[in-house]
């Protein structure tokens, strides 16, 4: 049985290296790149004459890449440059407000991971009154927005940077439950 492979189409640039970083073994441009729909952390070759920005979006899928020549493989938070990491946060803040119902939809529709334990209490700050609160509440009506969910579930910290806390630790793999970064496999990997 074949797994099935989560891959994004897209991502946005974290940091830059036109000449690439030690330990390559030869000088190439190279970026580190943040998956917009399965927040994988990569590193691609840079085709040359191409000068990435940090927020860049750039084409990493299967089809014709203008910017990217190949992914040189998947890579952990403590591989990023100093840069990157500094970027990190603010490019998950973004990408988790351009898609905001794919967030809210884990609200809506989550459900028991054990019978001891719910997809929602995997997220920072929410204890057994926010998730009884907010299974109650998407009873009567799905939740249609972030404010919806803060105004409708009294006390509940704010759900974006639940979100963005709970992504970062997922990256960082700190969990063995996952919600939003599919587990990936540790060695690195090269696709062209």
């Amino acid at each position: 049985m074949k797994k099935d492979i989560k891959k994004d189409d897209w991502a946005v640039v974290l940091d830059f290296l036109s000449h690439g970083h030690y330990g390559m073994s030869r000088s190439q441009p190279v970026a580190q790149v943040l998956g917009e729909k399965y927040f994988s952390l990569l590193e691609v070759i840079v085709r040359e004459g191409q000068n990435l920005k940090p927020e860049e979006r750039v084409y990493i899928g299967d089809g014709k890449r203008d910017k990217v020549k190949y992914i040189a493989g998947r890579i952990e938070v403590r591989e990023l440059t100093v840069a990157a990491k500094e970027e990190l946060e603010d490019n998950i803040k973004a990408v988790v407000k351009k898609n905001p119902k794919q967030f809210l939809e884990f609200f809506n529709k989550s459900g028991s991971i054990t019978t001891r334990l719910h997809q929602i209490e995997l997220l920072p700050g929410i204890g057994r009154k926010h998730l009884w609160a907010i299974i109650s509440e998407r009873k009567n009506k799905p939740f249609e927005s972030f404010a919806d969910l803060k105004k409708r579930v009294p006390l509940l910290p704010d759900p974006m940077k639940m979100i963005m806390r709970r992504i970062l630790d997922e990256l960082d793999d700190k969990d063995k439950y996952r919600i939003f970064v599919p587990r990936m496999e540790k060695s690195k990997r090269r696709e062209r």
